[in-house]
């Protein structure tokens, strides 16, 4: 049972509604549809205590009022609306009143508790500049910090609050076309490079069935959810998801997982009938390693009727996922409830998921095969666990495809294509980029993989992205900000993640090296390492190395690849510092 006041009770899991899997023209046409049900939202405090049930019904009502907010505002159809994505009722009535008016919304991150007050801004005003919004809106709590950002933009701005005491305009809402964009998301987190994915209604509609029926939501299904709804896996999969296909769903904040993470865990054993939650690998991860031998899970978590434990956002670790089986295995959790699966918000969300109750299935592959080099037989083999990430979702198809564009057969590695309903419209503004990922409707994904009996399985990063603990990091945003420290110019620095010893990876940051003093460069390693922690939130690898010793591509342009094979084989030799 949920264990909080009687005067507040949580939406249901099952009502008298008919469940549709998200089979409509429109996002607006989704939730008017689930209005018509007694399910909905419910907000809980960083003790997993309900204090807001927000019944779709509510939710429609208010989404309706803050479109007319809107309207009056001057905001007309095809305008983006920047909004922070704070877990709570205002941003999911905002959000929802924006699609309402024709506009776009555009969910931009809350401030983490690294990087400082000056890297959020900067971040919120490189994506303020790249989507051009006629309107910026905010929490009052971060007011300071959000209208900095908007005054260097030049944006109009408010809190949710102001937003609320606006006139509603009368005027009859517009009705969008299934083509037309629904939202903006940027889901790389850059904050020099930002890409603005725009996805339709039909986009997201579409993947939202495919996600639906992947996971074969039953009548009673409730969801829990700490997932940030900046974030495309929380954002579409636990936000909009749960509208268009009608599941109840209870949230924790982000920042409240953060601090007490078996908070989590106490909601899915207390919320009765949760049988849905998502989680990055880090977030099982920092779970398992909470409880000490000595506990009694059984005692406190009851995860018997966890169905599907999502998995996502970041390559996946099979060590991990038997960890936390083993810690919570007392509590009736089954390794047969996680499923794997593969997706990017340029596919909406979900590309691939595994079909429930088969678990995460790992094939051992040698590391020559992965890398491509030949096989050393003077070696003995070494071998990764390469995690089975599901079949293709409805009306996706797949591709793995060579250098040369040739479409590749079971186990081959290459690189990995997608094609469907549900991939995105484009780049916003930014034609170049789009040209570059989408030719003939084929979506290059940038990750590397192999298919086996219609089962995909990723081997590697799209491209050159750093993802550590489900977070996204551009090695350009790194290399960035090491450049803006005295004395370094564009391409004296290489980012890119490496594995430790115990299997975690970490960033690791190449940096020409042009002074010989020793405590110098002592003074240097300390400023860059303090630096980068300030853009990723954790330690990372530095090294001082010799100028011109960071390989290039044929048309000038540092190779970041290259020069991580070159570091990990010893080609390039760092710099000693003094002791």
């Amino acid at each position: 049972m949920i264990t909080n006041d009687a005067a507040i009770t949580p939406t249901p899991n099952r009502c008298d509604l008919p469940r549709r899997f998200s089979d409509f023209s429109t996002f607006g046409e989704a939730l008017d549809y689930a209005a018509q049900g007694t399910k909905g939202f419910n907000f809980h405090d960083p003790r997993g205590k309900l204090v807001r049930p927000y019944p779709f019904t509510e939710l429609r009502d208010d989404a309706r009022a803050m479109a007319g907010r809107l309207i009056s505002a001057g905001i007309k159809p095809g305008d983006r609306v920047a909004l922070v994505a704070e877990t709570g009722v205002e941003f999911a009535a905002i959000f929802c009143g924006t699609i309402y008016a024709g506009a776009w919304p555009v969910p931009l991150p809350l401030p983490t508790s690294f990087g400082g007050k000056g890297n959020y801004i900067d971040q919120l005003a490189v994506q303020l500049q790249s989507s051009d919004p006629a309107l910026f809106l905010f929490p009052e709590e971060i007011a300071e910090m959000a209208q900095a950002a908007g005054d260097r933009q030049q944006c109009a701005s408010a809190t949710f609050a102001q937003l609320a005491e606006k006139p509603i305009a009368k005027d009859d809402l517009p009705q969008p076309k299934p083509d037309d964009i629904c939202y903006l998301q940027y889901s790389s987190g850059s904050t020099r490079f930002p890409h603005g994915v725009a996805v339709t209604h039909r986009s997201l509609l579409n993947n939202l069935r495919g996600h639906g029926m992947g996971m074969k939501l039953v009548e009673d299904d409730r969801c829990v959810s700490w997932l940030p709804w900046y974030h495309d896996m929380g954002l579409v999969g636990c936000f909009l998801s749960p509208i268009a296909n009608q599941v109840s769903t209870d949230y924790l904040k982000t920042e409240d997982f953060a601090r007490r993470p078996l908070a989590w865990l106490d909601m899915v054993s207390r919320n009765e009938g949760t049988t849905l939650s998502y989680s990055p690998t880090f977030g099982y991860d920092i779970c398992a390693r909470r409880i000490s031998s000595q506990s009694s899970v059984a005692d406190r978590f009851d995860l018997s009727r966890w169905r599907v434990a999502g998995n996502g956002a970041d390559m996946i670790r099979p060590d991990v996922m038997q960890n936390f089986v083993n810690a919570f295995a007392e509590a009736g959790f089954k390794a047969n409830a996680f499923l794997p699966s593969y997706g990017l918000a340029e596919a909406t969300l979900a590309v691939t998921i595994m079909p429930p109750g088969e678990g995460i299935r790992v094939e051992l592959v040698e590391e020559e095969r992965l890398s491509g080099s030949p096989r050393d037989l003077s070696r003995p083999a070494r071998y990764r666990a390469i995690v089975n990430c599901g079949k293709p979702v409805l009306d996706m198809e797949l591709e793995i495809r060579g250098e040369k564009g040739d479409v590749r057969a079971d186990h081959q590695i290459g690189k990995v294509w997608c094609r469907g309903p549900s991939v995105m419209h484009s780049y916003f503004r930014d034609p170049d980029s789009t040209a570059e990922c989408l030719v003939d409707g084929w979506l290059d994904t940038g990750d590397m993989g192999y298919m086996a009996d219609g089962y995909l399985f990723i081997v590697g990063r799209a491209k050159d992205m750093i993802i550590i603990n489900g977070k996204n990091h551009w090695p350009q945003d790194i290399e960035w900000a090491v450049e803006q420290l005295p004395g370094f110019h564009q391409g004296d620095i290489a980012a890119f993640a490496v594995e430790t010893e115990n299997g975690e990876e970490v960033p690791a940051v190449l940096v020409h090296c042009r002074v010989s003093d020793p405590e110098e460069r002592v003074r240097l390693h300390t400023e860059i390492r303090e630096k980068v922690r300030s853009i990723t939130g954790m330690n990372c690898v530095v090294e001082l190395v010799p100028p011109r010793s960071l390989p290039r591509t044929s048309s000038g342009k540092l190779s970041r690849a290259k020069a991580k094979t070159l570091y990990l084989s010893g080609e390039i030799a760092p710099l000693t510092l003094a002791a």
